[in-house]
């Protein structure tokens, strides 16, 4: 039953299922949806409401009744605060069912397209540590916990070397240990840190647009290369050098040591100026024998191992005799469009990313890769008709776009060209199910193959294979 007053709670609600973002699910009395952030399929929790729609109510579990049996002890102390791993406190092949179920329910009730049976989610070797690249922030002001707040005493070291509190832009979660990113991650974020703090050099403060010390990427390659990147607010020569000269010393298997000097009101960089300290100024990934150079703004995949099998899906899917054109739609850096050229008599990738495409080249010169063409600009004003007939009518078209999903334009562009497959990769089953509703008149869906690339988290890769009717 529901007790009234200010803040509404619901007593003794099962939770019933798993949600998009993170979210679980159970019902309230009178019918609604309840969204809640802390809780798994099967506890009996009371539910305090946080926010009350028309349609539904979101709030947060106070007391667990019951525990689920679908429940671990989470690994990282830090869970519960860092937003990163939502998932922790799920059993991993709990973790898998829910993000099968996921798909599912996206392509069929959003897509309403017809599937032929879904392949089993692809899980991950590894559960933990599977990450290639991290960024951490710097502050001045780290976040506090609740104890610290209601304690007596002065807390004089404030500064923070972690990640953003889920939704708040300038409050940062100092971190002890991670369990995403492989040794020795941990160790050089924590000696940073340290020689920060004991030379007294100033972490950032992003509200009030000062400081020294701004963000700290990692990046370690499946070939063992690692990368660091310091980004630092101003120049402050003496300071800068310092640090640097730690870090190679302390750390002299860092292969690429680079910063930047960013003065804007935001962390990105990619119109920023890097300048490599020491070593060489990318890493590189392997891949049946394929090298990819990896500089400090190029995308990759962030799980390497699991990239290779998602790659190896889509190869699979394509099943290409060595005959046919094939056109990569929002390539990146051409990483599928290498993986599978020596079984295509050529390959034409597309990318609005400048970087992303010098990138590609320079990865398909290195790799001697000679039937593979790569062309710069927003995909729904370059793949065009005129596109289509100065490089060719594909027989199979690979397409792997960011979160939202392709452009209307671009779908009437396939659906007017009619390749003969169309091998769709997407991070968001939600907008890929969108899009199969549009190419569903023309083209039957004849696989579909879930991989988890990311564990703790409730982010899923998803590859379908449309062959037209």
């Amino acid at each position: 039953m529901a007790r009234k007053n200010r803040r509404q709670i619901f007593e003794g609600v099962e939770v019933i299922d798993a949600g998009a973002k993170g979210k679980s699910i159970a019902k309230a009395p009178d019918g609604k949806v309840i969204f809640i952030n802390n809780a798994v399929p099967g506890d009996i929790i009371d539910v305090q409401v946080t926010k009350k729609r028309k349609a539904f109510y979101e709030g947060s579990a106070t007391t667990f009744h019951q525990l689920s049996d679908k429940r671990v002890d989470p690994t990282c102390k830090h869970f519960g605060t860092c937003g990163g791993c939502k998932w922790q406190f799920m059993g991993y092949e709990h973790q898998l069912a829910y993000k099968q179920k996921e798909i599912i329910n996206n392509l069929t009730r959003l897509g309403k397209v017809e599937l032929p049976e879904v392949s089993s989610i692809l899980g991950s070797e590894d559960h933990f540590f599977y990450r290639n690249k991290m960024e951490f922030s710097f502050s001045d002001s780290r976040w506090l916990t609740l104890d610290e707040i209601k304690s007596d005493s002065e807390i004089k070291n404030r500064n923070a070397l972690g990640f953003h509190i889920p939704g708040m832009w300038d409050k940062i979660l100092d971190i002890d240990k991670c369990y995403l990113q492989e040794d020795p991650s941990n160790a050089i974020r924590d000696k940073v840190k340290a020689f920060a703090t004991e030379n007294n050099f100033e972490f950032y403060n992003a509200r009030n647009q000062h400081g020294f010390l701004r963000t700290l990427m990692l990046r370690i390659s499946s070939t063992g290369e690692i990368m660091v990147l310091l980004q630092f607010f101003h120049e402050d020569v003496e300071k800068r050098t310092l640090l640097l000269d730690y870090i190679g010393s302390e750390f002299p298997e860092i292969t690429s040591l680079q910063y930047t000097i960013n003065p804007k009101g935001n962390d990105t960089i990619y119109d920023q100026e890097v300048i490599c300290y020491k070593g060489k100024d990318y890493i590189e990934e392997e891949m049946e024998g394929l090298r990819f150079r990896i500089n400090a703004k190029s995308f990759y995949q962030t799980n390497s191992k699991q990239a290779y099998e998602l790659y190896k899906i889509t190869r699979d899917f394509a099943n290409l005799t060595g005959e046919e054109l094939v056109y990569d739609l929002y390539t990146g850096t051409g990483t599928i469009a290498q993986f599978v050229a020596k079984n295509a008599k050529k390959v034409i990738g597309v990318e609005a990313v400048p970087e992303a495409i010098e990138d590609a080249k320079e990865n398909a010169k290195r790799n001697s890769i000679t039937n593979v063409e790569f062309y710069v600009g927003d995909m729904k004003k370059v793949f065009t008709k005129s596109f289509i007939a100065q490089h060719g009518q594909p027989e199979v078209v690979i397409t792997d776009p960011p979160r939202d999903g392709m452009h209307k334009d671009v779908v009437a562009q396939l659906i007017h060209i009619a390749p003969q497959k169309i091998v769709y990769v997407s991070c968001n089953s939600a907008t890929q199910a969108r899009d199969l509703a549009l190419l569903d008149e023309m083209y039957k869906v004849t696989k579909v193959q879930p991989v988890d690339m990311f564990p703790q988290t409730y982010h899923v890769e998803n590859v379908v294979l449309l062959e037209k009717r």
